[in-house]
């Protein structure tokens, strides 16, 4: 769904599943800088929004994601994920309830398969589910907070917010933070531990859920087999890494980098998903650029731990 905002002075599409978006409005390090300083919104628009309602709804996602939603206050924002009975992550979103209703956004493209899989695990659950993509639009601000706004309204929410930052700008910040994209930065065999959502997305202190053996097994008594990093990418060359382009390391393959970005600071960034046994210090190779690595997830997480066993 193409964004009104596009027609803002300046406004460059993106590209692929971002193209309902703008990539930048003329200035994409000056737009971060904004971010930076507490100003402005991104328009993401083109993420895709669920309407969950129903008295069961909150019990009813608590069974069936790795979030707990039994105590969710109204207005509090989380994450969550579905996953394979193997551990392997199948969605992500974000939430909000406001006590009578809670709507989810996932990235372009995944409502409806999510909304079929929600849809076939209600058995006899009060729960009513329906994509309001087409009435509700996502925004960011740099509090981190995402605004639901009525898309018949996105531009007087432009003129109240902006000034209005790009996709480019946004993921430059996000990947400082090291926060992965779903799709992007994972693949059909990552496990939450691997991502650093442990927290975010899942609470570890909850009943059983599709999945979450694998979760708690690597969590406690083992290393995840893989590992979300930050890298620092040689400038040298004008050009950032394809998405899912190999990552080697003494001229073997270890892994895959997702999103990159030019951050107004620190140059070109990316993360990539690297096997846990790469030394954190070593030099990489990304799409033919060297690279260096700045820890994200701990690669003995697990041992950290560890109960003591007698």
């Amino acid at each position: 769904m193409t964004s009104p905002l596009l027609s803002l002075p300046g406004a460059v599409a993106g590209n692929g599943v971002d193209a309902p978006v703008a990539a930048h409005y003329g200035s994409f390090h000056g737009e971060q800088r904004t971010l930076v300083g507490g100003d402005g919104f991104v328009d993401l628009s083109h993420r895709e929004v669920l309407r969950i309602a129903g008295p069961d709804r909150l019990a009813y996602l608590h069974n069936i994601t790795s979030q707990h939603f039994l105590d969710l206050a109204p207005g509090t924002p989380t994450q969550a994920l579905v996953l394979s009975p193997q551990g392997h992550v199948e969605h992500h979103f974000h939430a909000v309830d406001d006590g009578e209703v809670l709507l989810a956004h996932t990235e372009p493209g995944r409502a409806a398969t999510l909304a079929e899989f929600l849809d076939r695990m209600k058995f006899m659950m009060r729960v009513e589910i329906t994509d309001a993509t087409a009435e509700l639009a996502v925004c960011w601000r740099p509090s981190g907070k995402f605004d639901l706004v009525p898309r018949a309204r996105l531009h007087e929410y432009a003129e109240a917010a902006g000034p209005a930052a790009g996709l480019w700008a946004y993921d430059a910040l996000r990947i400082e933070r090291g926060e992965p994209r779903f799709g992007i930065d994972t693949d059909h065999r990552t496990i939450p531990n691997e991502m650093g959502w442990i927290g975010p997305a899942v609470h570890l202190d909850k009943g059983c859920y599709r999945g979450q053996e694998t979760v708690a097994r690597v969590h406690t008594l083992g290393r995840p087999p893989r590992r979300l990093t930050l890298l620092h990418l040689d400038g040298t060359e004008n050009r950032l890494p394809t998405a899912h382009a190999e990552v080697t390391h003494e001229g073997r393959p270890v892994g895959f980098v997702g999103s990159s970005a030019r951050h107004h600071e620190l140059g070109p960034i990316a993360l990539a998903v690297i096997k846990r046994n790469v030394p954190v210090d070593a030099q990489l190779v990304v799409d033919g650029m060297p690279a260096g690595q700045e820890v994200l997830v701990d690669p003995e997480v697990g041992l950290h731990v560890r109960p003591k066993l007698r």
